[in-house]
């Protein structure tokens, strides 16, 4: 195990998550394309940069909304209506990108993205159990760390 404080684990988890989900991706991506995954690796690294951008961008308007809402406590609705939301806002921005480099229709650059989707959320379920197993989080209390 590995013990990291708290910013320096953030910093390994996301490094690690992001570069973990690049090659995984490619390689998802190319057997969906029917190509070789050299072909796939541009549009997984595209499709990581174009949701980190959109995960900022849309997290900034979504706390806005609830600020404005008054909304104090984000319920399992709440929760829902992000995710949901999150994923069909970045939709619009990977179902091009199939069409235009894998020259694929409408359809299918649909079922690319869905099974993508299918495969991050099993992806970052896995990936965070074996993550805090192998570092788990560090509690502080007071000037103890537990």
């Amino acid at each position: 195990m590995f013990y990291l404080k708290p910013r320096s684990r953030k910093l390994v988890y996301a490094i690690t998550f992001e570069t973990l989900a690049i090659l995984l991706s490619t390689v998802l991506l190319a057997i969906l394309s029917q190509s070789q995954s050299h072909n796939s690796l541009p549009v997984a690294i595209a499709v990581s940069v174009i949701a980190l951008i959109w995960n900022y961008i849309f997290n900034s308007f979504f706390e806005l909304i609830e600020s404005k809402l008054k909304i104090k406590k984000r319920t399992v609705m709440v929760r829902l209506t992000h995710a949901i939301s999150f994923e069909l806002g970045l939709f619009f921005f990977t179902i091009p990108l199939y069409m235009w480099w894998y020259n694929v229709g409408f359809i299918k650059a649909i079922s690319m993205e869905i099974t993508i989707l299918v495969f991050f959320f099993v992806y970052t379920y896995l990936f965070t159990l074996a993550f805090d197993k192998l570092c788990p989080r560090v509690y502080s209390t007071g000037n103890k760390v537990v």
